[in-house]
């Protein structure tokens, strides 16, 4: 029931969406034929493909994903943008139509109105073109490594420098193949990390189809290990079946689970967390941070991979002294990022609730559209300090 009634409501607003940027560039533009059947049959398409796209990758038809993808999440983005930027015009052209009304100015005739929309619309969709270009440059091109040192309590003086590389929200099927993944492992690995942690959404698509593709993963090397957690998207792709294949690349997935990082005769915990949505799926998965600390020494430090930040409320309760999540992308691409707030208490970048700190990547990768405006790809690397005040910098 609950599928059926996101499937009506995000149909209805599909709709609705593409109902509303049909009028401003076709209807009030008085496109003529053949223009206007082009725009129309143009617009009726490009709202249908990426339900299309979705189907056949939930579906796990491969080679139509191949072929629909690109321009289904081209189109997305395009969409999206051309919509904000008519939203923005017409937010506009509402205050200064209230103002001719309060001031008692004719009203524009029908022929300078549509040439009003003409001008207005044409430039929303140039804005919005010039923005997937630059979007698309940043996503697809090479990845930020952003240093965030932090100083945590409890941290013994022998993990002083202690580096934490993080990859999240890489998304791979779809757009992102396997060459996207071996570029990230080859950066990654030229940071010479001493941990290596992927806190989900490493997939969009089932280990039949696209489980070759994150081979590369194989290759991550860093003497204190690689692990990884479960992403509400590894539930989407049939979860159980990723756990093992990353098994299979060397790569541990902690569900609720913990583990002693050692160095110089010193140690940290290091535990993760099953997606906080990931009860739905039944099978036994779930968080439960509260069986991952069982038995810990409150002594020690404790650094938690968890994929949402929404997951922090309830590390902070459990004296979590650093939480690393992504999920958010950042929001992706301005100004939808500003909706991410409404679900999530910290959208990216480093910050602290209760006396847990939360550090929330923008993501390795991305979804949907390959754009990102506002929020970088990056490759995380965490720098922990013992007993350096300097070393903690809240964002």
């Amino acid at each position: 029931m609950r599928i059926l009634f996101f499937a009506v409501v995000s149909i209805s607003i599909n709709a609705l969406f593409g109902y509303y940027v049909w009028r401003r560039l076709v209807h009030d533009t008085w496109l003529r034929r053949p223009l206007r059947a082009i725009a129309t049959w143009a617009i009726v398409v490009g709202q249908l493909l990426v339900p299309a796209t979705m189907a056949a990758a939930r579906f796990g038809a491969t080679a139509l994903v191949n072929v629909l993808a690109w321009p289904a999440f081209l189109w997305m983005g395009l969409f999206g943008l051309t919509l904000v930027a008519l939203l923005v015009v017409d937010l506009g052209r509402l205050v200064v139509f209230v103002g001719r009304r309060a001031l008692r100015r004719p009203r524009l005739d029908l022929e300078r109105r549509a040439l009003l929309a003409k001008i207005t619309g044409g430039a929303a969709v140039a804005v919005a073109a010039g923005e997937v270009a630059i979007g698309m440059r940043n996503a697809l091109g090479d990845h930020e490594v952003v240093d965030v040192p932090v100083t945590l309590e409890r941290l013994p003086a022998a993990f002083d420098g202690f580096t934490i590389v993080q990859i999240t929200d890489i998304h791979v099927g779809l757009t992102v193949g396997e060459g996207f993944v071996a570029d990230i492992v080859r950066r990654v690995n030229q940071l010479h990390p001493d941990l290596i942690v992927l806190t989900g959404d490493l997939v969009d698509g089932r280990v039949a189809d696209i489980g070759s593709r994150l081979a590369p993963l194989a290759d991550l090397v860093a003497p204190h290990g690689v692990y990884s957690i479960t992403g509400n998207h590894e539930y989407y792709s049939g979860v159980d079946e990723w756990i093992a294949q990353l098994g299979l690349l060397g790569i541990p997935t902690l569900r609720n689970q913990r583990v002693e990082i050692a160095r110089g005769g010193e140690h940290f915990y290091l535990a993760g967390i099953d997606d906080h949505g990931a009860a739905d799926f039944g099978k036994g998965h779930g968080p439960n941070l509260a069986e991952a600390l069982a038995g810990r020494d409150p002594a020690r430090a404790v650094v938690l991979l968890a994929h949402q930040p929404r997951q922090v409320e309830v590390a902070a309760r459990q004296d979590v002294c650093l939480q690393l999540s992504g999920h958010t992308h950042g929001g992706q691409i301005f100004p939808w990022n500003y909706f991410v707030y409404l679900q999530q208490p910290v959208v990216a970048g480093l910050a602290r609730v209760g006396q847990t700190l939360v550090y929330v990547s923008c993501g390795t990768g991305y979804w949907g559209p390959p754009m990102r405006l506002g929020a970088p790809a990056e490759i995380t690397r965490i720098v922990l300090e013992s007993n350096s005040p300097e070393g903690e910098r809240v964002a």
